[in-house]
């Protein structure tokens, strides 16, 4: 079954949550979270995009985020899979870490922008570990009541958006009597916002939908040169690219995760594979095959595969 295309766009905001495999509990102390922080800032560096709330909970995290390039899905897919590493090494295990595909709805923030970050710092209220939200350290709250950044939050461009002082939202957050989930409001599961907004995206979402096909490989293609897919393998074993692309001695690991990763991340053809490394199609299909079912089994190899594939910029 095709996966739900996502709109992507510059200068889109988005609400974002990933919950843990099974709903296991994604940090298990205080490194953790710091760990997960710090990947966060690092994507805001390498992405371009402004982080307008967070709140990290036990086993899920809540993101709102403001987008400069239409790459929401580079995004996250660096930040979880960043995470994903640091956890599973440190803890011997491996596998998945996160339930499924992160969850995102696009946010209309001239209408959501203060109700929906009110939202994300009541979390620990509403699940009871806090009695307030200026208790709990990992959220950007703190950073709104201080009104400077947090290292993580850009509090400046907060304040392009929120209608009202820091001050004021203080007693917005608080106030006992308003506190509606503004999530509720969402429609067909990823648009938040209202009559106009809603069908804008729609007529957005339809007209990329039309222009290109993404039930197959058009969906991915050009999103990496397999020339820097071979260049991110090589660095990593520390070899020449030309040794991946040509050499017939073995191990032959590297020349087969570049295979693997080429096959899944551009639109090339298994015969167009085979002319970069000199190789029949069929046996382009037998490498990439055959190093995704050991990689499945060793966990050595599936975390050697883990870090690269969180190399790419995608």
């Amino acid at each position: 079954m095709a996966r739900p295309y996502r709109l992507q766009a510059e200068g889109c905001f988005y609400h974002i949550t990933s919950r843990g495999d099974g709903h296991q509990a994604i940090y298990l102390s205080d490194k953790d979270r710091n760990k997960f922080l710090a990947y966060l800032v690092t994507a805001k560096e390498r992405f371009k995009f402004y982080l307008h709330a967070y709140c990290l909970m036990s086993n899920h995290y809540h993101l709102f985020l403001e987008t400069t390039q239409p790459n929401l899905s580079r995004i996250m897919q660096y930040i979880n899979t960043a995470y994903t590493i640091y956890s599973n090494v440190k803890r011997n295990k491996s596998g998945h870490l996160f339930q499924g595909r992160f969850k995102s709805v696009l946010v209309e923030a001239d209408s959501y922008f203060a109700e929906l970050t009110r939202y994300i710092h009541l979390n620990p209220v509403r699940a009871g570990i806090v009695d307030s939200p200026e208790k709990y350290r990992w959220s950007s709250y703190q950073a709104y009541l201080q009104g400077r950044g947090d290292g993580v939050v850009d509090i400046d461009r907060v304040k392009q958006f929120l209608d009202m002082d820091l001050k004021h939202y203080r007693q917005f957050v608080q106030d006992p009597k308003i506190s509606p989930n503004p999530l509720k409001n969402v429609y067909a599961g990823f648009i938040l916002g209202g009559v106009k907004f809603i069908k804008d995206k729609l007529s957005q979402l339809q007209a990329e939908v039309e222009s290109r096909d993404f039930a197959h490989k058009r969906a991915i293609k050009n999103i990496i040169e397999p020339q820097a897919i071979i260049k991110a393998v090589s660095d990593y074993f520390k070899i020449y690219t030309e040794d991946i692309r040509y050499s017939k001695k073995r191990p032959l690991e590297a020349k087969q995760i570049a295979i693997y990763f080429i096959r899944r991340k551009t639109g090339l053809t298994n015969a167009q594979i085979g002319v970069l490394f000199r190789m029949k199609p069929q046996a382009v299909s037998m490498a990439a095959l055959g190093f995704e079912k050991k990689a499945e089994q060793d966990h050595k190899l599936k975390s050697i595969r883990d870090e690269i594939d969180c190399r790419f910029e995608v």
